[in-house]
């Protein structure tokens, strides 16, 4: 099966699923959607939960693209966590409120793959970013780097748990907004408060 093949139909399922979140569409329905023979289906996937963790290790690997084309641009620090956190925003505006949940519930492997994601990707990622802030002087030099990066990935933690934020109750991007905005502009220097109001302003 070649390589590109493979890359398109998981962009399409990863749409299918934005569309219709995970629970709701079976294996048959997914063979359906993406107009291939259950031959070909099971020559790339074992079955729903090979497919739905090659799904999300595919978006994940082009979020990793996304996040270094838009440091290319930043210039700073700040200027780069608050791109992750837009990025995330837009993220998540782009799919059903209910589909971590559902993953989480229903595809617990690929959800500890997730959460490991985080742990190995993010961790380091903003734990570089807020080191880089501080000798910069954007991000308060009394900060301990290790809490807050914790902190910051257990707030996605905290925004991405149903049983707190309900999805129907709650729109996602507004938490996301809500939790980060304050928190970002509160661990900043004058000087990268600034930067934060402006790209605030502009958001």
């Amino acid at each position: 099966m070649q390589p590109n093949l493979k890359s398109t139909l998981l962009d399409e399922v990863q749409q299918l699923f934005h569309r219709h979140g995970v629970r709701a569409l079976s294996e048959d329905q997914i063979i359906t959607s993406l107009s291939i023979s259950p031959a070909t289906f099971y020559e790339m996937f074992q079955d729903k939960n090979d497919l739905v963790d090659q799904a999300a290790r595919h978006d994940l690997e082009r979020q990793k693209r996304e996040h270094a084309a838009m440091f290319a641009k930043a210039g700073s620090p700040v200027e780069r966590i608050l791109l992750l956190l837009q990025h995330g925003i837009k993220e998540l505006r782009n799919i059903p409120g209910t589909l971590y949940s559902e993953i989480q519930q229903d595809h617990p492997q690929t959800w500890a793959m997730m959460l490991d994601h985080l742990a190995t990707y993010s961790y380091p990622q903003i734990h570089n970013l807020l080191n880089d802030g501080i000798l910069q002087k954007q991000f308060r030099s009394d900060i301990n780097i290790e809490l807050v990066t914790k902190i910051i990935l257990e707030q996605v933690n905290l925004l991405l748990n149903a049983d707190i934020f309900p999805p129907s109750r709650y729109n996602l991007s507004e938490v996301f907004r809500s939790i980060y905005l304050y928190y970002i502009r509160g661990i900043c220097t004058e000087e990268g408060f600034k930067l934060v109001a402006a790209h605030f302003s502009k958001a």
